[in-house]
């Protein structure tokens, strides 16, 4: 396929001028002016100079055995979790950003270094037979182009270095403006950690600005083998359309429901924890309540004993005009703790609050778009077939996160086939769904719109067949 470089950069400035300041979206928003970083470390002043030092430490590279990958994902790991770094990360990622919380943030970064699946999620299969012996391995693709946002900056290029590397690729990041120092401060110290433990200098790389120009550039660059997106709709629209192999990882807009047999206690925790969780800026927060009416208002007062502030009607009208503008959230306010959004409406938040809940239809922009802020709308439905179906239409085909709560296993297996989401979560707070509390391995790369799933070090990989005939059958 053969895209035409003005077509494909055309795309980037509409996707990338969608997402500035005011228009409610932050994947790519143009960030402050701040002082540019300096180069080395696998921080260059340009990304055609990036993805060439890439390129070359990856033609190294295959030559490096697996315990070689072993040894330098273990020196990531301990790079990023020495307790500098992550007290670093965490609070810094809140104080460029603006968005978050550092406690919050401190666990994502700890979980992602800790709990990414390395070199031993690449399983070889293999056939012998009469005909002799077949190996399926999972093999690099060579230089990865990596789109990072805002909202989790350090714990997806940990988590993408991590997998990306295990796989046998170089990596090149184009991180968020907003967060470009820390990002840098990230890739430097991820580039020491390595060369200490022997591994080719410029495996992970990025660049002193990041921009559009540059962000364009790495996209169209032919040495760069495959894109990786993780953010809103309009930059996975981007990465599909440039013609090469590409991961998106898309915006959500997560349903929490709860029927009558829900354990109604535990359900309204889980969802003020899930909910409030690093101030709702994961895309796999609970980001609107269907209530079944039965249970609806025990809900509200159990979630007000864990930490929500019930809004009147009065002060939920104050709060859309606050926080929406038209059908997109102010991205001022993305990311911001629940007792400075009632303050700024004129309520003194109450001690301990980490959600505000607001009662609404079920087109009210609190329950129909994603805020990425501690604030939900609750919808009530007479029945739980009603609430599932209402979650499938508010859950717009994402594919990204649902919740349920309830105690009907036949219930809970409609919802999980109707709504067709990438992680599907019951009885828990969202965040169980990305290995912080549940099983499983953790990712904050969500691949809904191109099928990977939670990504890992195989998501990165092409599959190769090796055939050797007539031999190495011994049954």
């Amino acid at each position: 396929m053969t895209i035409d470089p003005a077509q494909l950069e055309a795309t980037i400035r509409e996707v990338l001028a969608a997402m500035l300041p005011g228009n409610g979206n932050d994947t790519q928003a143009k960030a402050p002016a701040t002082q540019q970083e300096a180069p080395g470390d696998g921080v260059f002043a340009d990304m055609d100079s990036a993805v060439e030092a890439a390129h070359l430490a990856q033609r190294e590279y295959l030559g490096r055995s697996m315990a070689d990958r072993r040894r330098y994902v273990a020196a990531i790991r301990e790079a990023m979790l020495a307790p500098e770094a992550l007290d670093y990360m965490s609070e810094q990622a809140v104080a460029q950003s603006g968005m978050g919380d550092v406690g919050h943030k401190y666990l994502k970064n700890k979980v992602a270094a800790s709990e990414t699946p390395g070199v031993e999620d690449l399983v070889t299969e293999a056939w012998s037979g009469d005909d002799g012996l077949t190996t399926i391995e999972y093999s690099p693709y060579g230089v990865i182009g990596a789109i990072t946002p805002t909202t989790n900056p350090t714990e997806t290029i940990t988590c993408n270095t991590i997998g990306m590397l295990a796989a046998g690729n170089a990596v090149v990041f184009s991180p968020h403006p907003r967060v470009a120092k820390l990002s840098c401060w990230q890739v430097r110290r991820i580039n020491r950690a390595l060369r200490a433990a022997g591994a080719p200098d410029n495996l992970v790389t990025t660049v002193t600005a990041p921009s559009l120009e540059n962000t364009n550039a790495m996209m169209a660059h032919p040495k760069v083998r495959m894109l990786v997106a993780t953010g809103g709709p309009g930059i996975v629209r981007a990465v599909l359309s440039s013609g090469k192999k590409a991961i998106g990882a898309g915006a959500g807009n997560p349903p929490a429901v709860v029927d009558e047999t829900a354990d109604i206690e535990h359900a309204a925790k889980c969802i003020v924890d899930g909910a409030s969780f690093d101030n709702n800026l994961p895309c796999t927060a609970e980001k609107e309540i269907i209530a079944v009416d039965s249970i609806a208002d025990m809900l509200k007062f159990c979630m007000i004993k864990h930490g929500a502030y019930e809004a009147t009607a009065a002060e939920v009208a104050e709060l859309e005009k606050l926080l929406v503008n038209g059908d997109k959230p102010r991205t001022e306010w993305v990311g911001k703790p629940a007792a400075k959004i009632l303050e700024a409406i004129g309520v003194t938040p109450p001690p301990g609050v980490r959600l505000i809940v607001c009662e609404a239809a079920a087109d009210h922009p609190f329950v129909v778009h994603e805020l990425m802020m501690p604030v939900l709308g609750l919808v009530r439905v007479p029945d739980v077939d009603a609430a599932i179906d209402l979650a499938v239409e508010l859950e717009h085909g994402n594919r990204h996160t649902a919740v349920m709560h309830s105690l009907n296993v036949s219930k809970l297996t409609r919802m999980g086939k109707l709504i067709q989401t990438t992680i599907f979560v019951k009885n828990g707070p969202s965040y169980n769904g990305i290995g912080i509390g549940g099983e499983g391995y953790p990712t904050f790369t969500i691949a809904g719109p191109t099928g990977e799933g939670l990504t890992s070090a195989r998501s990165f990989t092409r599959k190769r067949r090796c055939v050797l005939v007539g031999d190495l059958n011994v049954r």
